[in-house]
């Protein structure tokens, strides 16, 4: 039978990043009976909020047509899943509504199931042994206003934490000098890559088989973006604006993660190895510059330099601070959101640690590379980094 043992986050990653630290890059390219290894990352094509093919899709329903796929194409016998991980946001009572997507899809009742929250980055802290899923319907489910006690939002980093992201967006840009021309110029890039790397992620929903995002546009121009008004004018140097921001979107991405010993054993396709992640908090208000330190963190935790990072994803929540991360950590470009990013394919919160992992693989893979870095700014001042392995060499 095909367990998927489950084993605490936190101790995969204290486990992974004291083991990697002390040998680095070539430590990790061997191979071991006990690694953490991925052997499914599939997800659904993404929706346009309140616009697109899912804005009345709840997030059960993405889930369950997600998890019926998943046994479909993967043959797993559903009773030998140890443990559900769901990463998701904003829908109401998240674990009844996982729990039931998971028993409507043929998981039994013996098979647990939790949900995390960690805004941006609660995909890729779904991510231990087991079944990891980010999903999100922000047509459904938006963002809602946080509130607070008087007592609490007296101190300002307290009251900055829960501000809109749009204002972190424009604070970024009035603190560190990021150009409306430039922000339009890196999200003129990220649209232009999606629309070439264009793909199909075919899902059966309400009878209908969903394949492509509806979120990318195709007649993105230098000219149409420098003509967009400002989403915030009454903010900072009013610079962010419909094109050079993630949009809001539906979809779900999931993994499937057991250890090498077990896939192998049961003749399971292993697509990489996980290796860990690093956490990281900033100021508030500039939230969007957390990719600076966070990933920094994570590669001194597993042994690597920048330089061995074939393939990164760093999540565009906005042209500011993705312009000013990119440029910071002086990474070349053609190693950042090779396919686009979410200002061109969108930003369903809970899904996007998934669907990162997911395309940043498929990268990999064709570029016949070593390692992916994932990474995002998380709301209230948070960010977060996660390495993988690709295993899929020719």
């Amino acid at each position: 039978m095909f367990r998927l043992t489950s084993l605490p986050f936190k101790t995969i990653h204290r486990t992974a990043s004291t083991v990697a630290s002390s040998s680095g890059r070539a430590q990790l390219l061997q191979r071991r009976d006990d690694d953490v290894v991925i052997t499914f990352a599939k997800r659904t094509a993404m929706g346009r909020a309140k616009k697109g093919q899912f804005k009345d899709v709840p997030v059960d329903e993405l889930l369950h047509a997600l998890f019926k796929a998943t046994l479909d194409k993967t043959k797993l016998n559903p009773a030998s899943i140890d443990d559900i991980c769901v990463g998701t946001c904003h829908p109401p009572s998240p674990l009844y509504v996982s729990r039931a997507a998971a028993l409507a899809a043929g998981i039994p009742e013996s098979v647990p199931i939790s949900t995390v929250n960690r805004l941006c980055s609660s995909g890729l802290m779904a991510i231990s042994l087991g079944v990891a899923v980010g999903a999100e319907s922000m047509s459904l489910n938006p963002r809602p206003t946080p509130v607070v006690a008087d007592a609490v939002s007296a101190n300002p980093q307290a009251r900055d934490c829960i501000q809109p992201m749009g204002w972190t967006s424009e604070m970024v840009a009035q603190t560190y000098d990021i150009s409306r021309q430039k922000q339009d110029e890196y999200a003129l890039t990220s649209h232009t890559r999606a629309v070439k790397a264009l793909s199909d992620y075919p899902h059966e929903i309400r009878g209908n088989v969903v394949s492509v995002d509806d979120t990318i546009r195709s007649n993105v121009s230098a000219e149409g973006l420098a003509a967009l008004k400002p989403s915030f004018p009454e903010w900072g140097s009013a610079s962010t604006t419909a094109g050079n921001a993630s949009g809001v979107g539906d979809g779900a991405a999931l993994c499937i993660l057991t250890t090498r010993a077990r896939a192998e054993a049961e003749g399971f396709d292993i697509l990489a190895k996980f290796v860990g992640t690093a956490i990281v908090g900033v100021e508030p208000r500039h939230m969007g510059i957390a990719p600076i330190y966070a990933i920094p963190k994570v590669l001194e935790q597993t042994g690597l330099n920048q330089q061995d990072i074939d393939v990164y994803e760093i999540n565009e929540a906005f042209a500011s601070q993705f312009a000013y991360c990119a440029e910071q950590l002086m990474i070349p470009m053609d190693r950042i959101n090779p396919n686009g990013g979410s200002i061109a394919l969108t930003h369903p919160l809970g899904m996007t640690g998934v669907r990162q992992v997911v395309t940043g693989l498929e990268e990999l893979r064709r570029r016949n590379g070593d390692f992916l870095c994932t990474s995002m700014c998380v709301g209230s001042g948070l960010g977060a980094a996660g390495i993988f392995v690709n295993e899929r060499r020719s």
